[in-house]
């Protein structure tokens, strides 16, 4: 039974495939009307996303599924204007359509959705076009549940309008003039769930009627001028990001059961009082980044974290003890650009059995941090990028007996991202990557890097995002990089010796690899047969490619390694492997070549 329905899935997934194949396909199945007409509803979601992304939908073809398909994404598309709304309108099984960053629709357009009896999710965000005239029209959808109309041209007055959507339990308001009065006749809205007015007028006398909503679970205030957050009950979600703090959730009722909290780029003005009234059992994410927070304390009380983000701030060695404390639970930990160095790390070292996500990238840490990090078990995803990670450590006492310090993380089993982008890194310092069977994700971006370390990633069974940037990689190279079977993108941006016809050549061998590249940019949608690319659908810099040298963009990071050859030499560097033509770096890769 099992594999019969395997067998079905591939036959309709073959089916919708080739009828998606060109617009010429399409033409050929849209006159059957009838049969369409009794496509079941998942199946028509299907065909549906399909042509969308494959850019074959118009207008016209949309009306062959207007009796079964349930839910449209068209967010993004810049051609949906009044004639794609008039038949949209006419969905008769429609509950959830999302045209935001739809610019062509405009108010008069959303006339087409007028009485639609089935319409429970609407996404309007940012369609500029949108005015309070627009909002007369949707209020005749009194099916509506969750309504979107973040940075739309809507004013208080049309605002207010929605008072009599009874049934809303989700209203996003982000960036809209929301006022104190206009709050006010919200209040009515008794089912509201999710309520965002991030950058909204609301002041501190205007938060007080947000405890009327009884259900409110989700509140977005960031960008505001509130300062004083009273007490609601039931909220589990708060984001007061940017705003300036004085105190959150006083009161005397009970407690609210937070578990998540964003306070990124906000200041406090009293910071031994901010988190006192908050209720630390339930709290499992909190973001203080970018903060003004300089004490570190009120963490001692927040067993339950799971998510940990102090990036931007000023945690230091001196305060991550706070954070160790609390490690048991941990899972997602960003130390980003703080003050945290190798020393520190050690400090958290044993204390995070079960974190999965790491970051550490703009820190002062070197390759000394890479032993303590190797003792959290459960990591998955790290994050040492612009770091002073060389890659080896020298023997204490000893001139010439490194140590390969990535090889600590060999003892890691379950990792499966690292980005090691902005270090120091070599070709040598890199191969005990070559063993980390689980790694699917690998960032990579240094002007010490040659061919020879694709040559190094080629064993790595179960990659398939690998980022190789700024790299001195030649023509010779990329084509005799064997890539892992499960390889599905390759970034070569920056690689400066490498043509397009050798970049074109990979791609007609690799066709399964989308190649990035400032010259050009394949992805498998784009070949033509099995191994073939089509010249329509590549994607050329012709500016980057007519433009002189001395005129292309480059990274304030990158090293010209074009100074070490004269024209002659550089010119035979693309045709030649370079890990076999460059002269080897001295200090480390002469000690470690030999082994």
């Amino acid at each position: 039974m099992v594999m019969e329905k395997e067998k079905g899935s591939e036959l309709v997934s073959l089916c919708i495939e080739a009828a998606c194949a060109s617009r010429e396909s399409v033409e050929k199945w849209r006159m059957q009307r009838r049969s369409l007409g009794r496509l079941p509803a998942h199946l028509a979601d299907s065909l549906l996303r399909r042509l969308i992304r494959r850019r074959l939908l118009f207008p016209s073809l949309l009306e062959v599924f207007k009796y079964n398909v349930e839910a449209i994404d068209l967010r993004g598309e810049n051609s949906v204007d009044a004639e794609w709304m008039a038949y949209l309108g006419a969905f008769r099984c429609l509950f959830s359509l999302n045209i935001a960053d739809c610019h062509r629709v405009t108010s008069s357009a959303l006339w087409a959705l007028t009485g639609m009896t089935c319409l429970k999710e609407l996404d309007l965000s940012r369609c500029l076009k949108v005015t309070d005239a627009g909002i007369k029209h949707l209020v005749s959808i009194s099916t509506l549940e969750k309504l979107s109309l973040s940075e739309t041209g809507v004013t208080e007055n049309g605002i207010a309008l929605l008072s009599s959507l009874k049934i809303l339990s989700v209203l996003d308001l982000g960036g809209l003039p929301v006022t104190d009065l206009v709050l006010i006749a919200l209040q009515v809205l008794t089912k509201l769930e999710y309520l965002d007015l991030w950058g909204s007028r609301i002041s501190n006398s205007g938060v007080a009627v947000l405890q009327m909503f009884p259900r409110l679970s989700f509140l977005n205030l960031a960008w505001t001028s509130v300062t004083k957050m009273p007490n609601i009950s039931s909220l589990e979600c708060l984001n007061l990001s940017n705003c300036t703090i004085n105190s959150m959730l006083e009161g005397n009722e009970d407690k609210a059961p937070l578990a998540k909290i964003s306070l990124s780029g906000s200041t406090f003005m009293n910071e031994a009082e901010a988190f006192l009234y908050i209720e630390t059992s339930f709290l499992s994410f909190l973001d203080v980044s970018n903060s003004s927070l300089k004490r570190f304390s009120f963490l001692s009380q927040m067993k339950a974290l799971e998510h940990l983000n102090v990036s931007s701030s000023t945690m230091g060695d001196d305060t991550v003890e706070m954070v160790a404390c609390i490690g048991a639970n941990l899972r997602n930990l960003n130390l980003s650009d703080t003050r945290v160095s190798s020393a520190g790390v050690g400090i958290l070292a044993g204390h995070l059995p079960n974190l999965e996500i790491l970051s550490l990238s703009g820190t002062s840490i070197d390759d000394y941090a890479i032993s303590y990090i190797s003792t959290m078990p459960s990591l998955k995803v790290i994050d040492l990028s612009n770091t002073e990670i060389k890659g080896f450590i020298q023997q204490v006492g000893a001139e010439t007996d490194f140590v390969l310090s990535l090889t600590a993380l060999q003892s890691l089993s379950h990792l499966e991202r690292l980005n090691l982008e902005q270090t120091q890194v070599r070709d040598a310092t890199i191969c005990p990557l070559s063993t980390f069977k689980e790694l699917s994700h690998l960032s990579l971006r240094s002007a010490s890097l040659t061919d020879l370390s694709l040559d190094h990633l080629s064993s790595l069974s179960k990659l398939t995002s690998l980022c190789v940037r700024d790299a001195v990689l030649t023509n010779s190279g990329l084509g005799s990089f064997k890539p892992p079977a499960t390889l599905k993108l390759l970034d070569l941006h920056g690689g400066w010796l490498l043509t397009e016809d050798a970049i074109l050549q990979f791609c007609k061998m690799h066709p399964q690899i989308e190649v990035m590249h400032e010259l050009i940019i394949i992805s498998p949608s784009d070949q033509i047969g099995s191994n073939r690319p089509s010249p329509s659908k590549i994607c050329l810099r012709a500016s980057l490619v007519n433009k002189k040298q001395d005129q292309i963009p480059i990274s304030e990071y990158f090293l010209d390694q074009r100074l070490k050859y004269d024209r002659e030499e550089l010119l035979a560097l693309q045709y030649s492997s370079l890990y076999v033509a460059l002269p080897q770096d001295s200090d480390v890769q002469d000690v470690l070549g030999s082994r």
